[in-house]
């Protein structure tokens, strides 16, 4: 009865050790092992590809979520009381994150291909940043532009998970577990190949219905290129084009309105150097003396929020250190001048507040002569003469009866249908904030008129939708991309299951006999590590004799 273990083959690949090395801790000559993987180790597996697919989808959320960065950090401020740039440690976080799991588990993978034994013995502990900032809206929205060429990518991806999967079903041993492998397999790859039915894309749609360039309007200005609600802002918007000037309305302690978006001073202006006392004080319970007093723009240069300063020139930067808190007159005489309306967000003073019972009346004197957007809901009977408009989302019933003909919705509160709903009934519909290309693309392809944006510099550089494609186009890449996918995963398990019959018609023992044997060359070394042999002794000499004629067998002899 000759027992033995299997042979333990040792080879010089310096790759391999390296690869080995890095991802096991095992820094000794590479070891071909086929034992399978322990169920510790599978579990570590799985945990590495959901850390993968999670930090995926956060890092897809940051790159889509660029057209909210600026809302974002001023949310953030709001809360903090500290005005910085908060998105830089999350997207620093998110790419070394992403970039070492993606390393890990190429390396996985690469174990897996070759058959060995995974060892994880080094992966660290992932934490993800909650958010609640409109997650689910921003991405439901981004997958109307992005859709399709995720549709792409997911195909590929289960298509090459195919090789993995058939290696493992087309195995000789049968289990209930490789059934359910297989169908679960199967039954995601036509969810994949399906998917496009639901999806619901602006602007897969015919070049000649597409409707004009959607208006821009400058959202405080261009606030990228200065102080945002500052005159210079103002005049930088209407140079990129801003058909419309929007602006945030505040109302000093003597009736002055001005333009502030903070409740408090402290961010855009010099108060804590010039009121200390003063700073946390709410901004409307300065008189316009002394808010006329305070500089409006060293902040700007000082902070620099959007990374622009250093694309300025030394003229602008001279104009951005001596500016001062702007009036609402000198904004609408600006946009007077330049024969464009004004769009005003008004904040009512607080109760305690000695204009609170006239502050209609302060702004309604400066604003008759103007062409002006009202959007607050309260004293619309005052102010019939002014285009009316509303920033929530209503039914065309309350449009009606309110004499609305306007609204303005963030992009995340309106959908595709809801939009050619308005413009169907002659609502005109404003979206914002609209900064990146990828969203005003979208809105364009929707049929949008205007869309209020930080930053019209960048939008100016759009002149067409970015992806534009007819409906028969894409069914034909659709099904295309489809077949291929089914052809290729058709053939990769076809040829497992050649490549597996293949080595179950080789006897194990022959391949180890003839490994034994065959002299050392220069690339490979084959070492036999251990051959366990019982009973073959008392077979050939009786117990505690030898014989004489014969020497005694070493282990070393065999």
């Amino acid at each position: 009865m000759v027992k033995h273990q299997p042979l333990q083959v040792y080879e010089k690949q310096v790759f391999l050790s390296f690869v080995t090395g890095i991802y096991g801790c095992r820094w000794k000559r590479y070891q071909r092992s086929q034992d399978d993987s322990s169920q510790w180790e599978c579990a570590w597996f799985l945990i590495l590809c959901s850390s993968f697919l999670l930090l995926l989808f956060w890092a897809y959320f940051w790159l889509v979520a660029q057209n909210d960065f600026n809302d974002f950090n001023w949310l953030v401020y709001n809360r903090s009381g500290e005005w910085k740039d908060e998105t830089i440690p999350i997207l620093t976080s998110t790419t070394l994150g992403l970039s070492y799991v993606s390393f890990l588990l190429i390396l996985a993978l690469f174990h897996i291909s070759l058959g060995q034994q995974l060892n994880l013995f080094d992966i660290v502990a992932l934490f993800i940043l909650v958010s609640v900032w409109a997650l689910l809206d921003i991405l439901l929205i981004s997958f109307q532009s992005t859709a399709p060429f995720l549709h792409i990518g997911a195909l590929v991806s289960v298509t090459a998970l195919s090789w993995m999967v058939a290696a493992y079903v087309v195995r000789k041993e049968r289990s209930n577990f490789q059934l359910m492998v297989l169908v679960i397999y199967f039954v995601s790859l036509l969810a994949v190949c399906l998917a496009p039915i639901t999806f619901t894309c602006p602007c897969i749609m015919d070049r000649h219905t597409l409707k004009a360039r959607p208006a821009i309007i400058g959202r405080r200005g261009a606030p990228m290129l200065a102080p945002e609600n500052s005159i210079l802002s103002f005049h930088r918007a209407l140079q990129l084009g801003a058909s419309t000037l929007e602006a945030d309305v505040t109302i000093s302690m003597d009736g002055v309105p001005f333009l502030m978006r903070d409740q408090t001073l402290r961010r855009t202006t010099d108060v804590s150097r010039v009121f200390p006392a003063r700073q946390f004080q709410d901004a409307s319970f300065f008189n316009w003396t002394e808010i006329r007093s305070l500089n409006a723009g060293t902040w700007f240069l000082q902070s620099d929020p959007y990374w622009t300063v250093r694309t300025l020139t030394p003229k602008d930067r001279s104009r951005i250190a001596n500016l001062t808190v702007c009036s609402l007159v000198e904004m609408l005489r600006l946009s007077a001048r330049a024969n464009c309306s004004a769009w005003l967000n008004i904040h009512k003073p607080p109760p305690e507040h000695p204009r609170f019972r006239s502050w209609f009346m302060d702004t309604l004197r400066v604003l008759v002569c103007f062409q002006v957007t009202w959007a607050p809901d309260t004293d619309r009977g005052r102010v019939r003469g002014l285009q009316q408009a509303a920033n929530e989302k209503l039914s065309l019933e309350e449009i009606r009866q309110r004499g609305i003909t306007s609204v303005r919705l963030h992009y995340s509160k309106i959908s595709h249908r809801d939009i050619q709903e308005y413009l169907a009934n002659n609502v005109s519909v404003t979206i914002y904030p609209v900064n990146g290309p990828w969203l005003y693309s979208l809105l364009w392809c929707s049929g949008v008129p205007s869309v209020s944006s930080d930053a019209p510099q960048v939008l100016r550089k759009v002149p067409y939708p970015i992806w534009l494609m007819s409906r028969g186009a894409y069914s034909f890449i659709w099904i295309c991309s489809d077949l291929v996918s089914l052809a290729v995963v058709v053939g990769i398990f076809c040829f497992q299951k050649w490549r597996m019959g293949g080595m179950q018609r080789c006897n194990p023992e022959q391949i180890m006999l003839c490994a034994v044997g065959r002299r050392p060359s220069p690339d490979v070394n084959i070492m036999k590590e251990k051959l366990i042999l019982s009973g073959l002794m008392a077979l050939s000499f009786p117990l505690g004799e030898e014989s004489n004629d014969e020497p005694a067998l070493k282990k070393s002899d065999y």
